[in-house]
């Protein structure tokens, strides 16, 4: 059976901070992951409080298939050309609650203005 929802590739960007034996930071390793079949669901934009007047808040539904080995937590997904920041900490949906080829759902966020 063939799916009637088709998904798109996005990118997952994670950076993980390194520290020396006193707790300092010493570096970052960024590591980026090309994820296929993602549903992108536009959600709703909502115009920031008056003192910006040309400010919008801009977010995505982002549902990801089973077997993707992406940890999303202060992660950073490029949909489209434009790069998101992930809301929270996303765990998955449990098996039996998910007969679809979708475990994992997100939301992404970019404000502008």
């Amino acid at each position: 059976m063939t799916c009637l929802i088709s998904g798109e590739t996005v990118t997952v960007r994670s950076a993980a901070q390194s520290f020396d034996e006193l707790g300092e930071p010493t570096g970052e390793t960024v590591t980026e992951a090309a994820v296929d079949n993602v549903v992108v669901c536009p959600g709703a934009t909502a115009d920031l409080d008056s003192t910006r007047p040309n400010g919008v808040t801009v977010a995505y539904t982002l549902c990801f298939p089973k077997g993707a080995d992406v940890d999303l937590r202060d992660a950073t997904v490029t949909v489209r050309g434009t790069d998101y920041k992930v809301v929270g900490d996303p765990k998955r949906y449990t098996a039996a609650n998910t007969p679809g080829p979708w475990d994992l759902t997100c939301e992404v966020t970019r404000t502008d203005g």
